[in-house]
């Protein structure tokens, strides 16, 4: 009789002992289960309609970028969000010179001085609550709304002519979300294996420059009025070092004569430099000029962007500043083959994990 109990508490022990290595196992992140997140980032592009100059007004074009970063859960649920637009409007006099942008600012950042909230409610009560939301707001409401549901049911939102019905429009979006749910689609379409988890912090920013690339128009060539905006999707932990994250920018190119008339077509379709890949031409560029750490080769943009994204990682804010040197990459990034200009980008990081 007591060789049976010994035998059995011996099983017992063992039972017990397999019980709790299972448990020791299923702490441990394992693919894209309940402890880790898969992270995403899209990007949707386009022009406004462009104006000629006339003499007595300026020429006038539009860029708008929305950029959507995501987390998402192993049931492809969106664990978190974030999303803004830069909406960057341009000018050019009837001699065909360039004038700077006056506010480089994105929509959420200008806030109340966006002006949403004053439109004609008649106009723009899609809900009919009698109150229009400023687009900061509405741009909450998009992301409270969306926290929680799979694309599938966000993409649900949108009436077929680009605004919103049921909870989001309840919620008070009530703007067109064409571009946010196309933006949203890619990132969740785009979204890989990450160590973030919903503890860490979301954030995306947009950084925009309408002086570096654009130029008068002469006799002999178009002017050009060039919008960079750089995008930095960027997940932070709880003492603000960096977890993961994803850098991209996009080129708008707004083209006009010596006369101030564009010759811009609004409909073109703009790719990210990430999403054009090798056919952004970065690797083709004369060695001697780009080549910022002597061996003798020049990365495609997105590769430059990958090498940066990873010297991110472990890294706070405050410490992005020492990546670079005169604008360009110094030390380990340089080694890696980062060697591009990246003061824009560390703006955007920077701007992301405030």
């Amino acid at each position: 009789m007591k060789k049976i109990l010994s035998l059995a508490l011996v099983l017992v022990m063992v039972l017990s002992v397999a019980a709790l290595v299972g448990c020791s196992g299923d702490k441990e992140p394992v693919g894209n289960d309940a402890a880790t997140l898969k992270f995403g980032l899209g990007v949707v592009s386009n022009y406004g309609e462009a104006k000629d100059a006339d003499g007595e007004t300026n020429g006038a074009g539009e860029f708008n970028t929305t950029a959507v970063a995501v987390l998402l859960d192993a049931e492809g649920k969106i664990a978190a969000i974030d999303l803004d637009t830069a909406q960057i409007k341009t000018a050019w006099t009837s001699e065909g010179k360039v004038v700077a942008a006056e506010d480089l600012r994105t929509k959420y950042e200008k806030g109340a001085d966006y002006g949403m909230a004053k439109a004609p409610v008649e106009q723009m009560d899609k809900n009919g609550d009698g109150k229009i939301l400023e687009w900061n707001e509405q741009a909450d409401a998009f992301i409270a709304t969306a926290k929680g549901k799979t694309l599938a049911e966000v993409k649900a939102f949108m009436t077929e002519d680009g605004y919103t019905q049921g909870d989001l429009a309840t919620a008070g979006c009530t703007i067109h979300v064409t571009d946010f749910v196309a933006a949203l689609e890619k990132a969740v379409n785009s979204a890989v294996d990450s160590k973030a988890t919903v503890e860490n912090k979301l954030s995306v920013a947009l950084v925009s420059d309408n002086e570096h690339s654009s130029k008068d128009a002469t006799a002999e060539a178009a002017g050009l009025s060039q919008v960079d905006t750089t995008i930095a999707a960027v997940v932070t932990d709880a003492e603000g070092k960096v977890v993961v994250a994803k850098t991209d920018c996009v080129q708008g190119k707004m083209p006009f004569d010596v006369a101030g008339k564009s010759t811009l077509d609004a409909t073109a379709e703009v790719k990210t430099k990430l999403e054009l890949g090798a056919d952004y031409g970065m690797a083709k560029a004369p060695v001697e000029q780009m080549d910022k750490n002597g061996d003798g080769k020049i990365l495609e943009w997105n590769e430059q962007a990958a090498a940066f994204d990873a010297a991110l990682v472990g890294k706070t804010a405050t410490e992005f500043a020492g990546l670079a040197t005169d604008g360009y990459a110094t030390g380990d990034l340089a080694t890696a083959g980062c060697t591009m200009a990246i003061s824009d980008m560390i703006a955007a990081a920077t701007a992301a994990t405030k």
